[in-house]
């Protein structure tokens, strides 16, 4: 592989709203600039970058993927990042490897909901964006109207640099505005150049005046050169145009479509001569081991090795792949560099960088750069890899927490094992992928980010380690307690030849009035009628009884059981005996107090635009809900509201329904209440049944 510098590097993360051609674009970059031959299509399976049996099979990215072009001596890493927002983990991986972020823009459908999420989430890293038009071959395509919506919706620094020939059927090439050149496409992929045609050249005067008022705004010299002079060089456009991009002020636009792979060409030397390289990027917010100080580190090959896993792998055949960026310094084989998240030392060796699934093998990797590596034994998604005399370690990702939990079930019941170890495989993989154990409903638990992200999951696990799973409801923990209060007797005699059993304890059961739930075990015994040596064991016998309530098996909570009287025989008691008189006082006792049966509610915080407002406290009533209040929350609406857990075990996909994706919901666990005696007899004939 070809040898490069920090400047000549751009990592460029292409983002937006699900099928608004991001893969697409990616392939006929690839295509136009010769590193493929044939131009994939989505729709049949066949681009680069979605690669994965799963993105074939449903025709959306799935995961990011890394593909790598050059022009001018300058190397493009494509970074092409999921638009579905179940799958929100890998934008904020793939963006953590970007310099800037191109917000792809269906020509079509304008701004949408994944269109304003990405520039937000720019925002709020602080990362530079650009926008790409795409789409414009197709019917009721218009280059001009999304242009104004995207100025309309995200303001003045948003610049075009180029302009389409034709429109819809007939676009016919793309005209680069600063220089007032066009390149003019045929079906064969082949292009000319030739001038800015006569009947657009007032508009492309027009866009190179914006692009000079843009450009004189980000520094004083040429402001003050643009007022004297009434303009600025093409030379002085494109360096402001980088420092204007690095800085956020500007956001340009470039056009095309990646389907008739028009602009392709112009929109690789925009890359080249108006983004910024790594050399420009946000300096790394990192913490120095030695002294535990905050520093922020910027992309220097001159300095020792550093680099940030930013996303991994787990591949069934080659093992686990770590994709990292370096930041700074150079990387070569057969090294042993430390994990300094971990402190552990690792083996490099066979560095390779990423083109869809292919690997190309190099002997090093510089600063800026984003390389891959094999079979590190210690290294996971956000660690930090350093040159053993330079320890620091990067600021970690913030992944989303999960919206949405399943219990998982392996068909073959012999393939219990295996499916331990490849959701170890996966959760490794997929930071925003949990599992945890129910122990109480003896159900192996996952949760994700939405309902597509757990199905892929499922299909994941059949299709790459051959186990065919079942996903369901992962069951409801309901607990039971009483209402009133019972005085029982427990007694357990038997005679069988010598020794009998023996054992009589009279109980008196009630609620708990403190507001605790475990059991309060209160022993009034006077006068020896229980031997001291026999209560411990009525007091384990309660709490082995209070696994499994009277009406649906549930645990009980909230009990207080005071010991009031009892007998004993001599010979025949022992704490045998007198566990089993309290397992029959429990059940007598419980069955006499008003048992009843309390589902867990549930604290919930659900943040929505202001226009979703009625619909969502609306859905939240006709869930058993109570909404406690409402309150700005920077530029939305947040509920806080109390809801049942049953109620709320898909809220993710009908609050994505009924927000345009817009809304996101936290829920916390907050105490135990009745459940109505209607759905109460329910869940009580299901247990019974199962």
């Amino acid at each position: 592989m070809k040898s490069y510098r920090v400047d000549n590097i751009r990592n460029v993360g292409l983002i937006g709203h699900s099928s608004v051609g991001k893969t697409s674009l990616v392939e006929a970059l690839l295509y136009s600039n010769g590193n493929i031959d044939r131009l994939g299509k989505v729709e049949e399976g066949t681009t680069v970058s979605d690669f994965d049996p799963e993105e074939k099979r449903r025709n959306i990215s799935i995961s990011v993927s890394i593909e790598s072009t050059e022009i001018n001596d300058t190397k493009i890493n494509l970074i092409d990042i999921p638009g579905y927002f179940d799958f929100s983990g890998e934008l904020i991986q793939g963006m953590r490897a970007a310099d800037v972020a191109t917000i792809v823009v269906s020509g079509v459908s304008g701004v949408q909901v994944g269109t304003e999420k990405a520039w937000d989430y720019c925002n709020k890293i602080k990362l530079p964006r650009a926008f790409f038009i795409n789409k414009l071959d197709r019917e009721n395509s218009s280059y001009e109207r999304t242009l104004e919506e995207l100025k309309s919706k995200f303001g003045i620094s948003v610049v075009p640099l180029q302009f389409p020939i034709g429109s819809e059927e007939n676009l016919k090439g793309i005209v680069n505005v600063i220089s007032g050149k066009a390149i003019i496409y045929d079906e064969k992929n082949n292009y000319r150049e030739i001038d800015a045609p006569e009947d657009i050249k007032d508009k492309i005067d027009e866009y190179k005046n914006i692009i000079m008022e843009a450009v004189a705004e980000t520094s004083e010299e040429y402001l003050e050169k643009y007022f004297s002079e009434g303009e600025l060089t093409n030379e002085d456009i494109y360096t402001g145009l980088v420092k204007g991009c690095a800085s956020g002020d500007i956001a340009p636009v470039m056009c095309g479509s990646s389907l008739k792979v028009i602009g392709m060409k112009s929109f690789l030397e925009d890359i080249v001569s108006c983004f910024p390289s790594p050399r420009y990027a946000i300096a790394q917010k990192a913490k120095e081991l030695e002294s535990e100080k905050e520093i922020f580190v910027n992309f220097d090959e001159t300095k020792l090795f550093s680099a940030l896993v930013f996303k991994t792998i787990a591949d069934p055949f080659v093992g686990k792949i770590s994709l990292f960026k370096v930041i700074t310094g150079e990387l070569s084989n057969e090294v042993s560099v430390i994990n300094s998240n971990k402190g552990k030392v690792e083996k490099i060796s066979n560095i390779f960088f990423m083109n869809g699934k292919n690997q190309a093998q190099t002997k090093k990797v510089i600063a800026g750069d984003i390389a891959a590596v094999s079979k590190l034994q210690y290294t996971e998604t956000g660690d930090t890899l350093c040159d053993v005399n330079y320890k620091l370690v990067y600021d970690k990702m913030n992944f989303p927490r999960t919206n949405i939990s399943m219990a998982i079930l392996p068909l073959a019941k012999n393939d219990e094992d295996k499916i331990s170890i490849v959701l170890q495989r996966l959760q490794e993989e997929d930071p925003t992928f949990r599992v945890e154990r129910d122990v109480e409903n003896a159900e192996t638990i996952i949760s994700g980010i939405g309902e597509t992200h757990l199905e892929v999951i499922a299909s994941k696990i059949k299709n790459k380690y051959g186990v065919e799973v079942i996903l369901r409801a992962p069951k409801i923990p309901y607990r039971e307690t009483i209402k009133g209060m019972a005085y029982v007797q427990g007694k357990h005699k038997k005679q069988s030849g010598g020794h009998g059993q023996y054992g009589d304890v009279k109980i008196q059961f009630e609620p708990r009035n403190d507001g605790e739930t475990d059991l309060e075990f209160v022993d009034s015994i006077v006068g020896g009628v229980v031997p001291r040596n026999f209560i411990p064991a009525v007091e384990k016998g309660l709490r082995e009884s209070i696994e499994k309530g009277v009406l649906a098996g549930y645990p009980v909570i909230g009990l207080k059981a005071t010991l009031k009287d009892g007998s004993y025989h001599t010979v025949d008691s022992s704490e045998m005996a007198f566990k089993m008189a309290t397992y029959i006082a429990y059940k007598k006792g419980l069955e006499q107090a008003k048992p009843v049966l309390l589902e867990p509610i549930m604290s919930l915080e659900v943040i929505i635009p202001e226009e979703n407002m009625g619909d969502v406290i609306g859905d939240i009533n006709k869930r058993r809900g109570r909404v406690i209040g409402m309150e700005p929350y920077e530029k939305l609406q947040k509920i806080i509201a109390e809801v049942p857990m049953a109620e709320i075990t898909k809220y993710s996909t009908d609050l994505s329904s009924m927000t345009q994706a817009r809304g996101s919901f936290k829920a916390e666990f907050l105490r135990y209440e009745e459940v109505p005696d209607n759905i109460a007899k329910k869940i009580i004939e299901e247990a019974k049944r199962n």
